[in-house]
């Protein structure tokens, strides 16, 4: 049975104010489209192999706006409704925005022509739209964001467990949206990284780090910190950022190791590059984190392969390490595995006294968590040494 339809030269595959049940692809042949106006057959375009027909109005739901005419005999392949919508599901709602937007215009379009009322189509909002709009207005506020200096850095302390004083901090973007208030790192982030946007905001985070530790120092804390920055995967891709890095670090005069580079588990690592920048950092005294260990893309291979200084247990195992035997045990292997390979740990999620004293039986070597202190503003860190 074939899925295929044929039409001979003449027929009309369909009509003006035909429902849209079916998309078409043309597998050979001429179709040609056009359209009434003021009584008179006006043709708008000619389509042939490979060329996608009666697709707007599915994606639209509306009745056709146009006939098609086979010119010549002629093969297309149906794709129904069920398809489009799988794969405009799957689509960036930007571009799903931006192409809706197209099709109001083009229906707006084609109902001048036929000198029909277009107001409504003018008017018609979908869900779709409107998230892509608000998408395209937030990354508008985030780059504004970022050119005026609203991004916030807040420094979550790290406690090396056997001296019990602070050694370091975590660098955490934060923004506070001016009509919607604080907006998730999880949403913001995740849209720079759509964009080019995640470049300069790493810029940003490293340079105000770099700031940091040069006030942290001048208010005489001992010993002198580290700050460690997380550097995602559009970074990672970016030339010459380690350069940058060092660079800074250079022009403030920090001590080598002030700057550490952190990498998410949750990342699809390519490990060529990430070996390679691993090892660039080293030559120049930076130490690389693999965060968040036991989560995202876990995989052996990133400790087998990747020489990382310093692995972070995620707290999704310390949150329940006291009440859960799986997850103690589980918590107990990844710092011993991590010992065993010469990296140093720091184990996230730390809320409570027990759960350090944990941390001390396991000789573990950086704590992390609302115990330790939370995130902070640098002012607030220097006011209550």
């Amino acid at each position: 049975m074939s899925l295929r339809i044929e039409l001979r030269p003449g027929e009309i595959l369909f009509r003006e104010g035909d429902d849209p049940t079916t998309a078409f692809l043309i597998e050979s042949g001429v179709v040609e489209i056009s359209l009434l106006q003021r009584g008179r057959r006006i043709v708008l375009s000619r389509l042939g192999e490979g060329d996608l027909l009666g697709e707007m109005a599915v994606i639209d739901d509306a009745p056709r706006t146009a006939t098609a005419t086979a010119v010549t005999s002629s093969m297309l392949i149906p794709i129904d409704r069920e398809q489009i919508a799988e794969r405009l599901a799957k689509t960036d709602p930007i571009i799903r925005s931006l192409m809706e937007g197209q099709l109001k215009r083009y229906r707006g379009a084609l109902a001048a022509m036929q000198g029909k009322d277009h107001s409504v189509l003018d008017a018609a909002d979908t869900p779709s739209e409107r998230v892509g709009i608000g998408k395209i207005r937030l990354e508008t506020h985030l780059r504004e964001a970022l050119a005026n200096d609203g991004l916030d850095v807040r420094y979550q302390p790290l406690l090396h467990v056997v001296s019990g004083k602070i050694a370091g901090y975590e660098a955490l973007v934060r923004w506070t949206h001016p009509e919607r208030g604080p907006i998730s790192p999880m949403e913001f982030v995740a849209l720079a990284e759509e964009t080019s946007l995640i470049v300069p905001i790493g810029e940003y985070v490293f340079d105000t780090a770099c700031r940091a530790v040069q006030r942290l120092i001048e208010s005489g804390a001992n010993p002198s910190p580290f700050i460690a920055v997380n550097v995602s995967a559009g970074q990672l891709n970016h030339p010459g950022l380690i350069e940058r890095i060092v660079a800074r670090v250079e022009a403030a005069g920090l001590p080598q190791g002030s700057l550490k580079v952190e990498i998410t588990e949750s990342q699809a690592l390519d490990y060529e590059s990430v070996a390679a920048l691993i090892a660039l950092c080293h030559r120049h005294g930076i130490k690389v984190a693999l965060d968040d260990f036991g989560t995202g893309y876990s995989n052996l291979t990133h400790l087998h392969k990747l020489a990382f200084d310093t692995v972070k247990v995620d707290q999704a195992f310390t949150r329940s390490m006291l009440v859960d035997r799986r997850s103690m045990a589980l918590v107990e292997a990844i710092v011993a595995m991590g010992k065993a390979i010469g990296a140093q740990i720091v184990v996230e999620g730390i809320e409570t006294e027990a759960m350090l004293d944990v941390l001390r039986q396991l000789d573990c070597d950086f704590a992390q968590g609302y115990l330790i202190g939370k995130p902070q503003t640098l002012d607030e860190l220097l006011s209550n040494p």
